[in-house]
């Protein structure tokens, strides 16, 4: 969330924001509230002002035994009219707060000074590829055809059981996406030093307020009525909320996290998106990645983990791009983001797989998490997230691009050990 004081100083900077983010959003009712809040403020501390003056001249009119016909009662009548009126206005600006706070709340992000301006993921700015796109010599066929037909993924049984936007897996294809989580989690451990953490995978309200799904997500996120809780849509929610109401140590920044998760997302956004196969599911595993740092050290801090998240690729060797996200295709609570799209043989083109942000004080704001400088003071503090990878995403990688012209799929080299060195996964007879 934007500080309020910023808003009031940048208006005119905040409203053209909106629009390169393509928000359908001005601030005219912000500038009307906020002049009435501070006109309220003034007449309220004028009135405080009175009614100590008064106090004060009761006091000393007792203490002295001064009491003219009726003069200490007139006084202290006006008095409490005074304290009325304060009630009534205290009451007026509590509602013009909250009314603030509601248009905060939905203002996203200010983009960093070098994110492209543009409309959609068309004006999006390719920043690297790796790896080649290799054919062998044969037509590769779409998961949903092929893994299907191996008996690998069921789709109909999961329709059956819970409806569109779920699926079984079966045999060595459920056992390579657990391997798959095995290979991030000690990847991102042993070699990057994040630290491991296993989450909560329902959070209250407040906690996704404070890591920005609410209010403009909550279409999308799955809703526990009962209880006013939600099921994660990602392990971002639950490792950011950690800190929420704490002050760190700068010494112990950068805090760097990572989890596995399943993630429920109602995609309320996304209706008709990629409704073919499992690139778009309700429920999808995925290994975050959370870092807590300096505001001085975020945008270093965010090419570390943009780095990470491309370690494993690398190593499952797998080709893909890297590009730099424009304001119109920028997630709510970012500043910068990149994503990370693999290559997929069902769809001819590079699709996401990570998708890595800096929210600088974003969420510190929201969550008050901040940090003490080595000289005492206190600072809201900057959150970095990307994922490590989405684990449904790269096991699709995984079938398509090391599919064999019979049916099976080659085991990528640094998976082997796993399977104890197993190279091949054969159909399901």
């Amino acid at each position: 969330m934007l500080d309020i004081k910023y808003v009031r100083e940048h208006i005119d900077e905040i409203e053209q924001m909106l629009r390169n983010r393509n928000y359908d959003m001005t601030l005219s009712e912000f500038r009307e509230l906020d002049e009435r809040r501070r006109n309220l403020i003034g007449e309220i501390n004028a009135l405080r002002q009175q009614r100590n003056e008064n106090s004060r001249k009761i006091g000393m009119m007792k203490a002295k035994g001064e009491d003219a016909p009726g003069q200490v009662e007139q006084l202290m009548n006006k008095t409490k009219a005074v304290s009325l009126k304060i009630k009534e206005r205290e009451k007026i600006l509590n509602e013009i707060e909250e009314k603030l706070g509601d248009i905060l709340s939905r203002i996203p992000n200010i983009p960093a000074s070098d994110v492209p301006v543009g409309l959609d993921e068309n004006d999006n700015k390719e920043v690297r590829r790796w790896g080649e796109v290799k054919e062998k010599g044969f037509v590769k066929k779409p998961h949903w055809d092929f893994a299907v037909e191996n008996g690998w993924i069921d789709f109909v049984r999961a329709s059956k059981v819970s409806g569109g936007g779920f699926e079984y897996l079966r045999g060595d294809i459920a056992r390579l996406e657990r391997i798959l989580i095995d290979f991030m989690i000690d990847l991102h451990v042993e070699k990057h030093g994040f630290m491991e953490i296993r989450v909560p995978h329902i959070v209250k309200r407040e906690t996704m307020f404070a890591t920005g799904q609410l209010p403009k997500m909550e279409n999308d996120a799955y809703l526990l009525e009962r209880d006013d809780q939600f099921l994660i849509p990602t392990a971002e929610i639950s490792l950011v909320s950690m800190h929420m109401n704490e002050v760190i140590p700068e010494q112990e920044l950068p805090k760097r996290y990572v989890a596995y998760s399943p993630c429920y997302r109602r995609e309320a956004g996304s209706y008709g998106k990629d409704v073919r196969g499992m690139f778009r599911q309700h429920q999808f595993d995925k290994v975050e990645l959370v870092s807590f740092t300096t505001p001085e050290r975020s945008y270093e801090e965010l090419e570390y983990i943009v780095h990470s998240a491309e370690e494993v690729l690398q190593y499952l060797e797998l080709p893909y791009r890297v590009v730099l996200l424009c304001t119109g295709d920028m997630g709510f609570t970012v500043a910068k983001t990149y994503d990370i799209e693999v290559w997929l043989p069902s769809y001819g083109r590079y699709r996401e797989i990570s998708s890595c942000s800096n929210d600088i004080d974003f969420q510190a704001r929201r969550g008050h998490i901040r940090y003490r400088t080595t000289d005492g003071k206190t600072r809201l503090l900057h959150t970095l997230n990307g994922s490590g990878l989405a684990v449904g995403r790269t096991l699709i990688a995984v079938l398509e691009n090391y599919q064999n012209p019979d049916g099976t799929i080659t085991i990528p080299k640094t998976l082997r050990d796993y399977f104890n060195g197993k190279d091949i996964i054969e159909p399901i007879k």
